[in-house]
């Protein structure tokens, strides 16, 4: 169905809000909000209403009711002191009161007549990477285990639409194609997405295999390909296994070519999203100049979408990596700006994990609230437990509240989702830190060493291993690290490096610093 008002069209279909020929980026649950009102549009809808309908009867804050409201008004054009479209009633609850125009979509079997129709009826690619899991083909040889098949699909498909990076389209619009020899240009242009996740399932006695391919469906390439084989136990213990395997797999890689993709874009053409794409390898890079550049990349973000949560907590986690690495040349305003951007990001949309997770270790650097941190952390981890970014969040926020052992368990958890993440150094070291503080010298200097080999630009790794090392009574190794923390950060003092913050637990780490003979 699509709904005109304004100069606006909301198609629930699409789960598209366009303004003209431009689509307006809305986060999931404020377009469903809008939706909602705009379908209720003849009645007054009470807040019990949108809490009932939108967050299926959990308890939601007035705080968090507000900013949805909020930032559904500012989708369309809207404020709550114009209230032109979406009226509040103080005390009995909202009504949208814009003129609405209603119109079907035609039956969706026009989108599969031929390619003639076919090209007529693409969808808009969405402002973001759009993915669909096609039907996995059953090549057991028995028709009865497509339920398992069906299964590992709807397993695959939930896990992926935590991402709320990702556009994934639902399953039963999926299935249209089950049974179907398909064109994967075809799927994509029928259902709007730019990726097919397509594979199967083989069954044999006490084992199962997995197949499965990403494909790019505009160009037809072929980005991922991976088979997984399991024992045969616990059938449904085995589908989330499996699922989380897939998607730990294929993530990391769609991000990447999505990266690729916007850094072959003309800069003129660029959107928020381009601009957020770009700067994750700038970020990841850790350098004095590449987190300046991602910091320039994400503010030019904020100023195109103002209300792109991502890019507010990527921005926070750059002002707080200017900090902590001595990179700043003015500490207090770069900490300001980290906490400013979290809580901007957090005011967006408190309910995505990624979102979370940022705010949650620049908060555990530069606040120090470690109970509330700690329940951002926790919270971005039950909300997304495939994300690689919450696991590696909550070790880092673990480890700066001193519970080293719990630290390490997500640090560990992080590795398995993503082996080969860009990320990967920084999780290393925040595990070589909660080693040092067990006094587990000898397994902080491998980690340590292992995050130097992901990225040598980054001072922490040393730091590590000039603790360790002196710990371990090796002080030649352990001047040759300290040397290194010098050279990639030359104003480092043991004094300054306490007050960055997030060492107030890490007291092993700094009489080990002592001990290789930093400056004080």
């Amino acid at each position: 169905m699509r709904y005109f008002f304004e100069d606006y069209d909301l198609d629930t279909d699409r789960c598209e809000l366009r303004r003209g020929s431009h689509i307006v980026p809305t986060a999931p649950q404020v377009f469903d909000l809008l939706g909602y009102l705009i379908r209720q549009r003849e009645r007054v809808v009470s807040k019990d209403d949108l809490v009932n309908a939108i967050w299926n009867g959990r308890i939601v804050s007035d705080v968090a009711l507000t900013t949805r409201l909020n930032a559904a008004r500012s989708a369309i054009g809207d404020s709550g002191e114009e209230q032109r479209l979406i009226k509040t009633l103080p005390r009995k609850g909202f009504r949208f009161v814009g003129v609405v125009r209603e119109e079907d979509r035609p039956p969706a079997a026009t989108a599969h007549s031929g390619d003639a129709d076919s090209s007529k009826a693409a969808l808009a690619l969405p402002d973001k990477p759009s993915i669909a899991v096609l039907s996995f083909e059953n090549m057991s040889g028995d028709p009865e285990q497509q339920y398992f098949a069906d299964g590992m699909v709807e397993e695959i498909t939930t896990a992926l639409s935590r991402f709320k990076w990702l556009f994934v389209i639902a399953r039963n619009s999926s299935f249209t194609f089950k049974g179907r020899a398909v064109d994967i240009k075809e799927v994509g242009r029928s259902l709007g997405v730019r990726y097919v996740l397509e594979g199967s399932v083989r069954k044999s006695p006490g084992k199962v295999r997995i197949t499965g391919q990403l494909i790019d469906a505009v160009t037809g390439a072929h980005i991922w390909a991976d088979r997984f084989e399991r024992d045969l136990t616990d059938v449904f213990a085995l589908q989330d296994e499996v699922a989380v395997a897939v998607v730990s797999a294929i993530e990391p890689k769609l991000l990447q070519t999505e990266i690729a993709l916007a850094t072959r874009r003309r800069p003129e053409n660029l959107t928020a999203y381009d601009f957020y794409l770009r700067a994750l390898p700038h970020y990841s890079a850790s350098t004095r100049e590449g987190i300046a550049e991602a910091i320039r990349l994400t503010h030019n973000a904020l100023e195109q979408d103002p209300r792109f949560a991502l890019a507010a907590g990527l921005a926070a986690s750059c002002h707080s990596l200017n900090v902590t690495m001595g990179y700043s040349v003015d500490p207090q305003f770069d900490r300001r700006e980290a906490i400013r951007h979290f809580r901007l990001a957090l005011n967006i949309d408190d309910s995505d994990p990624a979102t979370l997770a940022h705010a949650a270790v620049v908060s555990a650097f530069m606040v120090g609230d470690w109970e509330s941190e700690i329940e951002m952390a926790d919270r971005a981890v039950a909300l997304n437990p495939n994300s690689f970014v919450a696991w590696h969040a909550r070790g880092w926020v673990y480890r700066i509240a001193g519970q080293p052992e719990e630290a390490i368990r997500n640090f560990e958890h992080a590795f398995r989702l993503s082996p080969v993440d860009p990320q990967l150094h920084r999780s290393l070291i925040g595990m070589a830190m909660a080693l040092i503080e067990l006094g587990r010298y000898d397994e902080a200097v491998m980690a340590a060493k292992k995050a130097v080999r992901q990225n040598p630009a980054h001072a922490a790794s040393y730091r590590c291993l000039a603790s360790a090392f002196a710990h371990l009574g090796h002080d030649a190794q352990a001047h040759e690290a300290a040397a290194g923390v010098i050279e990639h950060d030359p104003t480092f003092t043991i004094s300054t490096y306490i007050g960055r913050g997030g060492q107030a637990k890490a007291k092993r780490l700094i009489e080990g610093l002592r001990k290789a003979g930093l400056p004080e």
